[in-house]
């Protein structure tokens, strides 16, 4: 499989989220060629602040895998990171992330601040843009539906 599929896999996960009543942000986390977890938000689900995509696929690749260290992993998600997520992955050691579309207010991997810049102990490989309309175009949905379902009350 290659970026593209990846993150078509990321996107069901979004959608998920989505159907959920979640803000759709969808992650994979893939290793040596074989998907070894998934994610989606869940914040509102769980009512906790940390349930984000990335957190929970994290999660579920450090169960896989017995440990907090994510070697030869790549991270495919729908959003560009945040601050608090991008911290995350850093500290799992995860080599790559890819991610679709760009966040303007709260992106920690080029948007609002670049925290491969800083002087950490772990960088990792950034890719961006790939299915990016198809990332945005569900985000754009999700918010309109919401402003609507919001006028009707």
């Amino acid at each position: 499989m290659n970026d593209k599929e990846y993150m078509m896999l990321a996107l069901e996960q979004a959608k998920i989220a989505y159907n959920l009543g979640e803000v759709p942000v969808g992650a994979v986390i893939v290793q040596n060629g074989k998907v070894i977890a998934t994610g989606y938000n869940r914040r509102e689900i769980d009512k906790n602040a940390l349930s984000h995509a990335e957190h929970t696929a994290i999660d579920n690749a450090c169960k896989a895998l017995g440990g907090w260290r994510l070697p030869r992993c790549t991270l495919y998600v729908t959003l560009e990171p945040c601050l608090m997520c991008s911290g995350a992955i850093l500290h799992a050691r995860i080599d790559r992330v890819v991610f679709g579309t760009r966040d303007e207010k709260s992106g920690a991997f080029g948007s609002v601040l670049d925290v491969n810049t800083l002087p950490l102990n772990h960088k990792c490989e950034v890719t961006e843009g790939i299915c990016a309309e198809e990332c945005k175009n569900i985000l754009q949905q999700f918010f309109s539906d919401l402003r609507q379902r919001k006028k009707k009350k």
